[in-house]
């Protein structure tokens, strides 16, 4: 931990991310000592400044950050704690700590924290199955079910092989974003989270794919 450059107070900034999603989920300080003990246990704890003292997130309120991967930045003065969190890890009771956009001068509070594209695609998809404005294709397909949205998903995954055999770069990515998009549509209608999605990915990563194949038809 020599390596690491504290500030005059012995502290430097601690960005807290979702590991699976790329979500920025809130920002502390750690000194030695935090970081020792995070290494340790593999739970979040940080410095509080205003208190003189550590703290391990989620010690109090059970949303808890479990550790996956720690990083510096290139001055090693700043640290990436890469984490799985249970529950929100806003005190507010939002999930992350980055929901108000600063739009010029204005700070204006979000119903949706700052995502990656994807979460926000979800988001917009969840909240046109709940909208009472005029239909959407989106509102459509949530009302038609799973048979129309099968159908759908079919389609454009059979217009996307199409695609990777014998059209170019930009009809590739095009297609396979209608698929995606179609994907994301049948999940909402089950209530299966995007964040599902790449946790099964994340698990099956280091595995051979005939050892995983063979385990799910056992």
């Amino acid at each position: 931990m020599n390596d690491l450059k504290f500030d005059d107070r012995g502290l430097m900034p601690a960005i807290v991310q979702d590991w699976l999603t790329g979500q920025v989920r809130m920002c502390a300080f750690v000194n030695r000592e935090a970081i020792a003990r995070t290494v340790e246990t593999g739970r979040a704890t940080f410095f509080s400044r205003s208190r003189g003292a550590l703290w391990e997130k989620g010690g109090t309120s059970g949303n808890t950050l479990h550790v996956r991967e720690l990083y510096v930045d290139c001055d090693a003065d700043t640290l990436l704690v890469l984490a799985e969190p249970a529950g929100n890890s806003c005190h507010t009771g939002q999930p992350s700590c980055f929901f108000r956009r600063l739009a010029g001068a204005k700070i204006v509070d979000e119903t949706v924290p700052a995502v990656a594209f994807l979460n926000r695609l979800e988001a917009e998809i969840q909240s046109r199955r709940a909208s009472t404005a005029e239909k959407s294709y989106t509102k459509s397909l949530l009302e038609a079910g799973a048979g129309k949205i099968g159908d759908k998903v079919r389609e454009e995954a059979d217009e996307f092989a199409r695609a990777i055999a014998a059209e170019g770069d930009d009809r590739v990515a095009s297609e396979a974003a209608d698929v995606v998009y179609h994907l994301m549509v049948g999940l909402v209608s089950r209530g299966v989270p995007w964040r599902a999605v790449i946790d099964v990915l994340a698990r099956r990563a280091g595995t051979s794919g005939h050892a995983e194949k063979a385990s799910r038809s056992k």
